[in-house]
């Protein structure tokens, strides 16, 4: 996945049950926050600092959300268990992560990254954490949003 390449669209389910599709944001700045799983370790550390820092990501006007092949379900139990603020999408299959080269040596989970995608729909930002252990810091993903923004 290339820096300025157009992002691919897709639709998954939030916690709800609802679609999300990545076309309808367009002229929004939106990021997308892969994670492998729900309740393990680092993954909550993960969601709770964005949660901590959600001020300052409302701040910039961006859509976040998250996404791992966790069911819709689990998606639920987990924003809720930790007052979540952000929609987590679940892609069970892999298709967006494999869309995204977020793939993971896991086994039926995804890698850990940050894709930000700027107004007109282009990867502004892509990192992929080699080291699942290794969460992004949330001061990267907010300078890489106001990048995108041009603010």
């Amino acid at each position: 996945m290339k820096v300025k390449n157009d992002a691919p669209d897709f639709t998954l389910k939030d916690g709800y049950g609802n679609d999300w599709t990545l076309s309808d944001h367009r002229g929004k700045t939106v990021v997308l926050l892969f994670y492998p799983g729900d309740n393990t370790p680092v993954c909550t550390a993960q969601l709770c600092s964005v949660r901590d820092h959600w001020s300052e990501y409302q701040a910039t006007g961006a859509e976040v959300v998250g996404i791992s092949t966790d069911s819709v379900e689990s998606h639920k139990g987990f924003a809720e268990k930790n007052e979540l603020p952000l929609r987590l999408l679940s892609d069970p299959d892999r298709k967006v992560s494999t869309a995204y080269d977020m793939t993971s040596w896991l086994p039926g989970r995804n890698a850990r990254g940050v894709v930000v995608i700027d107004r007109e729909g282009k990867i502004a930002y892509h990192k992929a954490q080699p080291i699942s252990l290794l969460r992004p810091a949330d001061e990267d993903v907010l300078a890489a949003i106001k990048r995108a923004e041009n603010v």
